[in-house]
């Protein structure tokens, strides 16, 4: 039986990927008064958001996870056109909207017995979950079978990673995503903080001392990475992430591509902006890669 792939906004793939891949989106909801709630990219674009966050730098917007009616919403034409639904969720370290679609399979199920719907914690987010859903859409194009696309999945997603840096820890700390101690030493020595995200969480990857040498760590960091693991990039789908500064982005690609040169055949790498899901914790100028193992390699 066909599937149609499901995910939530916290993917951050443009109208453009998402259509070329045949995906539905479930949004998330933004709020910058914590009384009116826009789901992003349909009431509120997210360059409309970062410029909020730009101009007002001392608000700090909030996010909210899809309802279980959003995800019902998604899921029950779907069962009706006699397809399965494979779901894919944001980490559930991060938001429950795992929990959400798992309520809307429930009760869907009561309606609909026989419908078949799976959720994964895909156990990460942002443009990283956006090139895990890329590679099931690929999987899926290729003839991969629901149930053999659930098992790759699962065995690629421990391989995922998100190495950045942000222009300081204010919304990270805010959103209680990193310690307070921990924030107040950085902003006390001026120097920027350096992030991974891992298993569905952020850990501190170090520090560097200006915004240049943090990008340049970016770089030795992504280099490190490999070596860890003992593998080439040649087998992994990397993209640039960045939050506001396109040209910041452009810049820092151009930087890894030349860098990537030096141990791998890479040539080409895409930059996907950031949405709100996630800069609602890392404020206006995050900055780095997200990297997956590819379902073939």
């Amino acid at each position: 039986m066909s599937y149609r792939i499901v995910t939530d906004g916290s993917c951050d793939l443009s109208k453009e990927h998402v259509d070329r891949a045949n995906l539905t989106v479930v949004p998330f909801y933004v709020s910058f008064d914590e009384k009116t709630y826009m789901k992003e990219n349909v009431d509120i674009g997210i360059r409309d958001f970062y410029q909020h966050i730009v101009d007002n730098p001392t608000v700090f917007p909030k996010s909210s996870m899809p309802s279980s009616q959003d995800y019902i919403d998604v899921f029950e034409p779907i069962i009706k056109d006699g397809e399965d639904v494979l779901c894919l969720c944001i980490t559930t370290k991060f938001s429950g909207s795992y929990n959400s679609a798992m309520t809307a399979k429930d009760i869907l199920l009561e309606t609909y017995p026989d419908a078949r719907i799976e959720v994964i914690d895909t156990t990460v987010n942002t443009v990283l979950q956006g090139i895990l859903v890329e590679e099931a859409a690929r999987m899926q194009a290729n003839g991969i079978t629901l149930d053999k696309a659930i098992k790759i999945i699962n065995k690629i997603k421990t391989t995922g990673r998100i190495i950045f840096t942000v222009g300081n820890l204010e919304y990270l700390i805010h959103g209680g995503r990193i310690g307070k101690v921990m924030g107040k030493a950085v902003d006390t020595l001026g120097i920027k903080p350096m992030i991974i995200l891992k298993e569905g969480e952020i850990f501190s990857n170090g520090v560097a001392r200006s915004r240049k040498a943090s990008i340049k760590k970016l770089l030795v960091q992504i280099r490190e990475h490999f070596e860890e693991v003992h593998d080439t990039p040649d087998n992994y789908r990397i993209v640039v992430g960045f939050g506001y500064d396109y040209d910041e982005a452009v810049g820092f690609r151009d930087a890894l591509l030349e860098s990537l040169s030096e141990y791998s055949n890479i040539k080409d790498i895409e930059i996907y902006q950031i949405g709100a899901t996630i800069a609602v914790h890392t404020g206006p100028y995050p900055l780095g890669v997200g990297l997956i193992k590819k379902y073939d390699a």
